[in-house]
């Protein structure tokens, strides 16, 4: 498969056109890969457009690219989010890894009132930015036309809020309802699944959460880390939206 380079969009390169990789993207490219002229490379801006071509020239610093073809994907519909609590060491950075490259379409980090690992407003902007680097490149070694999106920390409250306009699971292992006993394929809007840290959801928010809408459901017989729980969720939501 062929080499596949993320640039900052919009890109507006057409058939014929020179596409030029410079900083990390180059760098990457030149002396990492080794890529050379004349092989096949795709380049994409994140955001559904997906370019094919040929590399004309490498340099350290430079890396160009004649375009071939140009495609946009649309951005899928309905969108899937996963909320990842944070938790301790890098249990939530290899969930948002995991589901990044099974397709998640957007994340939101979430506060839960058992997580370990705290970010405060300075630590939520680096923690942020941590975590959009890990999923852009889960999404660039993916093939991936579109990034998913990073949100603001959120809290309780403001998930309850979600569940007034979004369908919520919460991935619980108690819950009587397992996951593939509801049709996921219902209705069009968002389908946001919340993982809980390690300790799992406090009854106070399983409370809130389920009284705003929210619909507890179990994956199966055994429980899942934090770190596993989101990615087994796609999973079986990808092949119930014929994703897979």
């Amino acid at each position: 498969m062929a080499l596949h380079f993320l640039l900052e969009g919009p890109l507006t390169a057409e058939a014929g056109d020179e596409v030029v990789l410079t900083g990390a993207e180059a760098h990457h490219a030149a002396t990492v890969r080794r890529v050379r002229a004349g092989e096949a490379v795709t380049v994409g801006d994140g955001a559904g457009v997906w370019l094919t071509g040929e590399v004309a020239s490498v340099a350290a610093r430079e890396v160009v690219v004649v375009i071939a073809a140009r495609r946009t994907d649309p951005q899928p519909s309905p969108r899937v989010v996963l909320v990842q609590a944070l938790a301790k060491g890098d249990r939530d950075e290899l969930a948002i890894q995991a589901a990044t490259e099974l397709g998640v379409d957007a994340i939101i980090p979430w506060q839960a009132s058992r997580s370990v690992s705290r970010w405060d407003s300075a630590k939520a902007e680096k923690g942020r930015a941590r975590w959009a680097t890990i999923v852009r490149e889960a999404a660039k070694q993916a093939h991936r036309s579109w990034v998913p999106e990073i949100g603001e920390l959120t809290t309780t409250r403001a998930l309850a809020a979600l569940a007034s306009t979004a369908r919520v699971l919460l991935l619980e292992p108690t819950a009587d309802t397992p996951l593939t006993g509801l049709d996921l394929a219902a209705g069009d809007g968002d389908l946001v699944f919340v993982v809980g840290p390690e300790g799992g959801f406090a009854p106070e928010e399983l409370a809130a959460l389920t009284a705003a809408g929210a619909t507890a459901v179990r994956l199966g017989a055994t429980v899942l880390r934090t770190s596993t729980a989101g990615p087994a969720a796609l999973s079986v939501v990808n092949a119930a939206l014929g994703r897979w």
